[in-house]
């Protein structure tokens, strides 16, 4: 009588199996999803502010607007569903400064950056533009109205909700972009990050905002400057330059700082 057959028993990779992994996501499907979660960034944190920020008084004299608070809590909740959404794709970045700063700190290609920024460009203006679109059938005169006050864009002297001049601007963007950079390089490391890392990264953005809001109104993301000054009239695109230079200065300084300090030998 012959013995029992052996079942078949999955097989189990060995130290030496040099099976190539499972190919992650296209560079074309990774585009789209940068795009896509910065077009629901700028779509529901900028349409909060148009929409929702001022919305007059009630006979009581009680404001029926969101306000600065309403707002910041938009670019929170925003980046923390696109985070979950289409982070696990892309890696979520929707923002040219985090780009950058993950790049400078080791953590993502510097020949993929080119193509990350476009795709957050392109998602944000086509936010913006949707929200015109909106604005098209509204009451009258409401477009006119928004885009005359700067359609949400950042500023600063007249430009700035504060009055806030150009050096608060300038340093406002560095010290906050910088900030929100090592927090999102701390909370996605390999090793010591969290899965709630969505999470924290969202309500920093909303720390953030709520901080600098009335000192230029709160950019910290290049794309979201561009999908605004787009509509928002001459000052905001001769402005423009501000936003784009210094939150990318911020993030570098925050990307090269992180991996000397946090990333180095001793840190590991």
């Amino acid at each position: 009588m012959s013995p029992d057959p052996i079942p078949d028993q999955p097989a189990v990779p060995t130290p030496l199996d040099h099976t190539p992994p499972e190919a992650g996501p296209a560079t074309g499907i990774k585009l789209l999803a940068e795009a896509a979660g910065t077009f629901l960034l700028v779509f529901g944190s900028i349409g909060a502010a148009l929409f929702a920020a001022d919305f007059g008084t009630s006979d009581a004299g009680t404001s029926l607007g969101i306000g600065f608070v309403g707002v910041a809590l938009a670019f929170g909740l925003t980046i923390v569903a696109a985070a979950y959404t289409w982070g696990p794709i892309s890696g979520g970045h929707f923002n040219p400064a985090v780009t950058l700063g993950l790049a400078a700190a080791g953590r993502f290609p510097w020949r993929d950056a080119p193509g990350y920024i476009v795709a957050q460009i392109v998602g944000g203006a086509v936010g913006t533009s949707l929200l015109v679109l909106i604005g098209m059938f509204g009451p009258d005169g409401w477009l006119t109205q928004r885009q005359d006050a700067g359609f949400a864009s950042n500023g600063f002297g007249a430009q700035s909700p504060g009055g806030f001049g150009l050096g608060a601007a300038i340093t406002a963007e560095i010290v906050f972009t910088g900030i929100f950079v090592l927090v999102i390089l701390g909370v996605t490391h390999a090793t010591r990050g969290t899965p709630f890392a969505g999470l924290v990264i969202g309500l920093t953005l909303t720390l953030i905002h709520l901080a600098s809001i009335p000192i230029d109104n709160t950019s910290v993301n290049p794309a979201r400057s561009i999908a605004t000054a787009i509509y928002g009239g001459g000052d905001a695109l001769v402005q423009l330059w501000v936003f784009l230079v210094f939150p990318i200065v911020g993030a570098l300084i925050a990307g090269f700082a992180h991996k000397a300090l946090f990333d180095s030998r001793n840190a590991a």
